[in-house]
């Protein structure tokens, strides 16, 4: 790996942390959307890019490195999504019964987490199936 390699990481990173900092903080709400909004922007971002270098394969890596591992890289977030889940899940529910209380917060962080996981799974198969032709 090259100077100008880890440069080009370097700069997409500088990118990408910013725009989801402030699309996290943007969309603040009692719903992680912003990490939601992030992670599937950079899934379909993601596909895009790697169906566009299967079929072209004489294209520079140096996309990749920017965009790919730089500024989607720093976009999505793996740990910011585990620990929002986590939250929806720590957030007692109103409902006064026991079970509604246990029930009613793991049905929320495992909404939010196979949601997400879908949405984002979709996503990367629509750009990747869109551009590896």
């Amino acid at each position: 790996m090259s100077i100008a390699t880890i440069l080009l990481i370097a700069v997409g990173a500088a990118i990408g942390a910013p725009v989801r900092f402030v699309a996290e903080r943007r969309l603040l709400g009692s719903w992680p959307r912003g990490t939601l909004l992030v992670n599937a922007a950079g899934s379909l971002l993601l596909g895009l890019l790697v169906g566009y270098a299967i079929a072209q394969p004489a294209q520079p890596t140096s996309l990749l490195a920017l965009v790919g591992t730089g500024f989607c890289g720093a976009l999505t977030t793996f740990g910011g999504f585990a620990a929002q889940t986590l939250d929806l899940i720590a957030i007692p529910s109103a409902v006064p019964t026991l079970a509604a209380r246990i029930l009613g917060p793991l049905r929320r962080g495992l909404a939010y987490s196979l949601g997400s996981l879908t949405l984002c799974l979709l996503l990367a198969w629509i750009g990747f199936t869109a551009t590896s032709r």
